[in-house]
């Protein structure tokens, strides 16, 4: 990765700022490149050049042929070298053995204690009596363990190799004996894995692997434009018939590999926000019948991600990747967009079958949950986001609170109250803002509110353009009229929220202002663009290779103003692919990758610091504080009774149901085997515990299945059916 001229970097000295006091900025680690001369850089164990720069070398001089030389080691400068080229070397491999194997020890056997003193979910299964905080027992082979920073070369599983390239002191670690090892750490002022993670002091960086497990149309164009008529993953899995499973496969495999994620960490981000599926877990071949009276049938390709997801998750862990993990569908929709599995109505807490799609759903956040609560894993999955994007304002406020409220329940009587007791529970706002959710489970534990902003969804054109000056900006830069109106209609808005509520993320932006990009707006069953909402002149934004370089700066300040103002953001997404059309990206507002490739996204993240304040926006600044109970301090997990009034489960009342006829309304029964997810497998074995995917032994009771006799209506089109006249309500318990 190509260097910044120093006045990219951040205003604040190295010495002086506090983003890099230790143990972020560790005298042990390098400094970012670009604040020393390159001759001077601090050694590291991934270095392989010479410990002296060649200027400082003895040269060589022929006027001194003539007469006899001293033998080197009869020179005491040669003792000197010597000896400081020794202490280089010395602290070469004592330095990456302490980070990675000495300190996360004395680390792992603090938290685990800490972690077993609270909650009733710490009675799990996972058989670690003993081991350290990861769950992986002990008996580490040290020799076997293998890590590299800048400049060292990464093996692949297939034996291929890349050069692992971060100039931000990030080291990656793999270690055969403990494939748990949580030691690595992405950047210098980022804790590693198995270091403690500081809400308000430490902040979310990240980016989305959006379209790998979720193939939302702009982001796999390819397997949409191949296959005409599909519009959402339901559609494509019709066509592609007996090629889903090879097809699907291709893609896990491929789409997004190891390479990219030793990228994004080297790109000075520190989280990864990695949307799946439900049927991830399972689906269901019947989930009522249609107008017709035929068997509906869900026709995703179930169980077989979840390989790739571990996949994605290990490779998260060996960068020291911290990982959102996001449930991005629910059965029957959440909000009937392309990417909640089926394009069409909302069939989630609304409607008929609107009760037992919620029902179901809770048994697969309760799966998730269980699998990421597990001490291998909970280092890693730091954050649960359990329902992505619900359409609040047609399945209403109290309907989603009320779920919210259950399912959160249900997750910390798995993991126990507290710091270090299962993940961030993350609840999106439904597209309302941040501020309608001050207060909302006052008292509740680790629970943060993520918001999407973006303006290409406003309904407004938005082609103003951003190779011209911006507005207040004291220095000329470019962007247009877009970086402070980044700055002031988020700013605020995102501060505010973190005193009202607690922490507050934006877990999707992205470069888009506008909708111009192919299938942005999604894609017709003609296999055209769902077309531009907002108007013409899409063109120049689909035409990356034309921009110029002021266009690029625009969009780079752009980009630094939308991070500056956001805090804590998960950039939407890492990679578009390529059109099978053009056989190029033709969304590239939406691609952090492309941007860094190409010049208008910033190398360095820290360089958003400052921006807003610079352009003479008011950020209405948070100090970093969080009250104790917002991040799993003293008084978590006790919600005020104000703060659930009404909430009650199931809800009184479901948008378009008359309130007499919601006891009427149909459900599942609690009778089913449990669907638990399995351990990934290593080879050879490892000699620590890998977990059985199940946190808590005495989370027991069965999972929802049909009712035997009932005439479910289609569960994913159920907007126009009648309520079952019997048949269809559980047994009382």
């Amino acid at each position: 990765m190509a260097a910044l001229s120093p006045s990219e970097y951040p205003r604040e000295s190295l010495v002086d700022s506090s983003a890099y006091d230790t143990p972020r900025g560790s005298q042990y680690l390098p400094p970012p490149a670009g604040f020393l001369p390159d001759r001077s850089l601090a050694s590291t164990p991934r270095d392989s050049s010479p410990f002296l720069a060649p200027a400082n070398k003895e040269p060589y001089d022929d006027s001194q042929d003539d007469y006899p030389r001293r033998p080197l080691y009869k020179r005491p400068w040669f003792w000197l070298l010597s000896a400081a080229a020794l202490a280089v070397v010395v602290l070469a491999v004592i330095l990456p053995v302490y980070f990675v194997v000495i300190k996360p020890n004395q680390h792992n056997s603090t938290s685990s204690n800490a972690a077993s003193s609270s909650g009733s979910g710490n009675a799990g299964s996972s058989g670690n009596s003993g081991s350290n905080s990861n769950g992986n027992g002990s008996g580490k082979t040290q020799n076997a363990l293998t890590t590299g920073g800048d400049g060292s070369t990464v093996t692949k599983d297939d034996g291929t190799t890349f050069t692992y390239k971060n100039p931000f002191g990030g080291y990656w670690v793999s270690d055969p004996a403990d494939p748990f090892n949580n030691g690595a750490r992405p950047n210098s002022w980022t804790p590693a894995l198995n270091e403690t993670w500081t809400w308000g002091q430490d902040h979310i960086w990240g980016v989305n692997l959006g379209g790998l497990f979720v193939l939302e149309p702009f982001i796999v164009p390819n397997l949409y434009e191949e296959n005409v008529g599909a519009v959402d993953e339901w559609t494509l899995s019709i066509l592609l018939g007996d090629k889903l499973q090879a097809t699907l496969e291709d893609h896990y495999q491929n789409f997004i590999t190891e390479e990219d994620i030793a990228q994004i960490a080297g790109a000075g981000l520190n989280w990864i926000r990695l949307p799946i599926p439900f049927w991830a877990i399972n689906k269901w071949d019947d989930v009522g019948v249609d107008s017709t009276g035929a068997t509906v049938v869900e026709p995703f390709l179930a169980k077989t991600c979840w390989t790739y997801i571990l996949r994605v998750l290990g490779w998260a862990r060996k960068y020291g990747l911290r990982v959102n993990l996001d449930l991005h569908t629910m059965p029957g929709s959440q909000n009937g967009y392309n990417h909640s599995g089926k394009l069409g109505s909302i069939n989630w807490m609304k409607g008929v079958m609107g009760l037992a799609n919620a029902q179901r759903s809770l048994d697969y956040i309760r799966t998730i949950a269980e699998f990421i609560s597990q001490p291998e894993w909970r280092n890693v999955v730091q954050m649960f986001g359990m329902v992505n994007e619900p359409y609040l304002h047609q399945i209403g406020e109290n309907e989603v609170q009320s779920f919210y409220l259950q399912a959160y329940e249900m997750v910390r009587s798995i993991t126990g109250t507290g710091e270090g007791n299962g993940p961030m529970i993350s609840l999106h706002d439904g597209f309302t803002g941040p501020a309608n959710w001050a207060g909302f489970l006052a008292g509740s534990d680790r629970v943060n509110i993520d918001t999407h902003p973006y303006f290409a969804f406003n309904g407004n054109a938005n082609r103003d353009p951003v190779n011209v000056t911006a507005d207040g900006d004291p220095t000329g830069g470019m962007g247009g009229k877009w970086p402070l109106q980044a700055c002031n209609s988020w700013g605020a808005t995102m501060n505010n929220s973190r005193s009202a509520f607690g922490v507050t993320i934006a877990g999707e932006f992205s470069n888009g202002m506008n909708d111009c990009g192919l299938f942005i707006d999604g894609i017709t069953s003609t296999g055209a663009a769902g077309g531009t909402n907002y108007g013409p002149g899409c063109d120049y934004w689909e035409d990356w290779q034309s921009w110029s370089d002021d266009t690029k700066e625009g969009l780079k300040n752009f980009a630094l103003a939308s991070m500056d103002a956001l805090g804590d953001w998960f950039f939407w997404t890492w990679k578009i692919g390529n059109s099978s059309s053009t056989g190029t990206v033709r969304a590239p507002l939406w691609s952090y990758q492309l941007g860094l490739e190409q010049g208008w996204m910033p190398t360095d993240p820290r360089t958003a610091l400052g921006k807003c304040e610079s352009l003479g926006a008011n950020l209405a600044p948070f100090d970093g504080t969080y009250q104790s109970w917002m991040t799993g301090g003293a008084g978590a997990g006790t919600i005020a009774p104000s703060a659930t009034q009404g909430l009650a489960w199931p809800p009184a009342q479901l948008t378009d149901i008359p309130a007499a006829s919601m006891a009427s309304l149909p459900q599942y029964t609690a009778t089913a085997t449990i669907a638990t997810l399995p351990p990934p497998s290593f080879s050879p074995s490892p000699t620590v515990s890998v977990g059985n995917g199940w946190f808590d032994a005495s989370d027991n009771t069965p999972a929802v299945t049909a009712i035997a006799g009932c005439t479910y209506p289609d569960a994913w089109d159920a907007e126009d059916a009648q309520i079952p006249v019997s048949g269809c309500l559980p047994a009382a318990r």
